[in-house]
């Protein structure tokens, strides 16, 4: 689906009522946090900033890709990070972007696990005839640490919900943006044609 479409299903979840929702939005735990998401991810389109390194590893790009964007509407890493990623591939006509719901058809996760678990969102980066280039995600590395040594002290889902989202809003979407510039320019250079060296 386009983000748009994805945008739209998202809206639409948020505006059922309680009755209405199936799984898991008629888990109000799920839903409020679903609807946090929402705020989260409509703040970021309004008042996040693309990088300058960013917009220049995306506009060098000079041959189609295909991206394809793994995510759920109560997935909290998404909501910080996708807007990010949809706002970047609009910097370059060459980028063609679809979106996909974990837990749908056609259930692509499965082919990019993270750890052996189905972590988003996870961005899958494309070349014009269907190669894989590169993975992305579910969330920065400096954030995945984070989450690492909570995990690892077995802190209970708020204290680790409390301190990602700390971490989001302190990083402003640089994380991603440096981790992905990164990713762009090693494909970039990987796609270079090889340079003869002169003969002495």
């Amino acid at each position: 689906m386009t983000f748009e479409a994805y945008h739209q299903y998202f809206e639409s979840i948020i505006q059922k009522s309680p009755e209405q929702q199936t799984a898991p939005y008629n888990n109000p735990d799920y839903f409020d946090y679903t609807k946090l998401n929402w705020s989260r991810m409509n703040r970021w389109l309004k008042t996040g900033k693309i990088t300058d390194a960013m917009t220049e590893a995306i506009k060098a790009i000079d041959s189609p890709q295909q991206w394809i964007i793994i995510t759920e509407p109560w997935c909290g890493d998404a909501a910080h990070s996708v807007p990010f990623l949809e706002m970047i591939s609009r910097l370059n006509p060459l980028l063609t972007v679809s979106y996909e719901l974990r837990d749908s058809e056609p259930f692509r996760i499965n082919n990019y696990l993270t750890n052996g678990g189905k972590s988003i969102p996870k961005l899958v980066i494309r070349d014009d005839k269907g190669k894989d280039l590169a993975t992305w995600g579910p969330r920065p590395a400096a954030c995945q640490e984070i989450y690492s040594r909570l995990t690892a002290e077995k802190a209970d889902f708020e204290k680790v919900k409390t301190e990602l989202q700390l971490w989001y809003n302190a990083d402003k979407g640089l994380g991603v943006q440096e981790e992905l510039t990164a990713l762009l320019l090693n494909i970039n250079r990987a796609a270079a044609p090889a340079t003869l060296q002169p003969a002495e």
